[in-house]
């Protein structure tokens, strides 16, 4: 699928990397002059005055916080946010959600490593609301909340309910945690600003991979204290790398470069979702989705009654024989769906951008086509 990728002449979603190692040093290296002074002195160990200290600067000063730490992994971030916030409140058990990062893909690590404890507010598809808070049986210290909730396809709830959460957790007498992995891009759907979204939580995890197109890292954001006993958990747990300034470099990069577009995304995600849906039923597919039908950020799901490894074939043979990648990897859904089926993620970035909707709709009539061939060869 990389080869084919890379083949390609049209590439819809970003989610599949097509860059050699040289490619994207090239690229570093392209855009290194204007994120940082390069004849600065090489950061050790995450000095204030070197470049990572200039990434937790930006990073604060984009969320309006306090103060942020560089961490070389999201999983770490959150697990020293979480400890940190059980050492405070004195409370061990976490509220999230099932289908959050920290439960679904970090081996919990939260529970194993930092021995906290999760309980579930809600089991549905979508973020905890106000009531579910209240009408938890237990106390909690803290409630995490995932924004958008990635594995439900990327949904976010509205302005209201989540200040409505938040006030719900507050009269619990909990601290509230952002997930805030792909917090980049929500601004657009609660039609308010980086500051005003982080102001509600106590502490903020962002990435600077997911959205910001950065090597790796992640920061935690909050009140100068609040960060500063952070940084201690990160020295015990690993965090505290000899030299990450190439990875800081990359996510100035992405702050200059991407962050300003992230709005462009999501408006356009919306146009290649209706697009995509229109193609799917024009080329008599029975069943599938699109999901959300008007995403809540720039990226979202789509869903198709046929087994990964068929589409998977499709998309490879539809990127050789025409030049055009639709769609990326397809993998069956786990506990989010049914059986028969598989999903795949759409992200909107700069390469979608050039695609209208007549485009879309036949690239996806195109698509059913190879999938149609192979199922009768099959």
């Amino acid at each position: 699928m990389r080869a084919a990728f890379r083949g390609a002449r049209r590439v819809l979603s970003e989610s599949v990397g097509r860059e050699t190692v040289r490619e994207r040093m090239d690229r570093l290296v392209a855009d290194a002059p204007a994120a940082y002074d390069l004849d600065g002195w090489t950061d050790l160990y995450g000095n204030d005055d070197g470049i990572i200290g200039e990434l937790e600067r930006r990073t604060a000063g984009a969320l309006g916080t306090e103060a942020a730490a560089f961490f070389p992994t999201g999983t770490m971030a959150q697990q020293v946010a979480l400890r940190c916030w059980a050492g405070r409140t004195g409370n061990a058990t976490v509220a999230g959600h099932p289908l959050s990062h920290m439960e679904v893909h970090e081996r919990d690590a939260w529970a194993v490593v930092s021995g906290l404890r999760m309980v579930h507010p809600t089991s549905a598809p979508r973020p905890p609301t106000a009531a579910e808070i209240y009408d938890l049986p237990e106390p909690f210290g803290a409630l995490a909340l995932e924004l958008p909730l990635r594995d439900a396809g990327f949904v976010l709830p509205t302005w209201d309910e989540l200040t409505a959460t938040v006030e719900a957790a507050r009269d619990r007498e909990a601290v509230v945690h952002f997930d805030g992995a792909r917090l980049w891009e929500c601004g657009p759907h609660f039609g308010r600003t980086l500051p005003e979204i982080a102001a509600l939580a106590d502490s903020v995890y962002v990435s600077y991979y997911k959205s910001l197109g950065g090597i790796s890292g992640a920061a935690l954001a909050g009140t100068e204290e609040f960060i500063e006993e952070a940084r201690a958990w990160r020295h015990r747990y690993g965090g505290q790398l000899f030299q990450q300034w190439p990875a800081a470099l990359a996510a100035l990069a992405g702050l200059d470069r991407e962050l300003p577009r992230l709005p462009e995304y999501v408006a356009h995600a919306k146009a290649v979702a209706r697009a995509l849906d229109e193609g799917l039923a024009e080329a008599g597919v029975p069943w599938f989705r699109v999901h959300p039908g008007v995403p809540h950020t720039h990226q979202f799901q789509v869903w198709l009654p046929h087994p990964p490894e068929l589409l998977n074939e499709a998309v490879v043979r539809q990127a050789e024989e025409t030049g055009t990648a639709l769609f990326g990897n397809w993998y069956e859904p786990g506990p989010v769906g049914p059986p028969g089926v598989a999903l795949t993620e759409i992200m909107v970035g700069a390469s979608a951008l050039a695609w209208t909707d007549d485009t879309i709709r036949s690239a996806a009539r195109e698509f059913v086509d190879f999938v149609n061939g192979l199922r009768r060869v099959g």
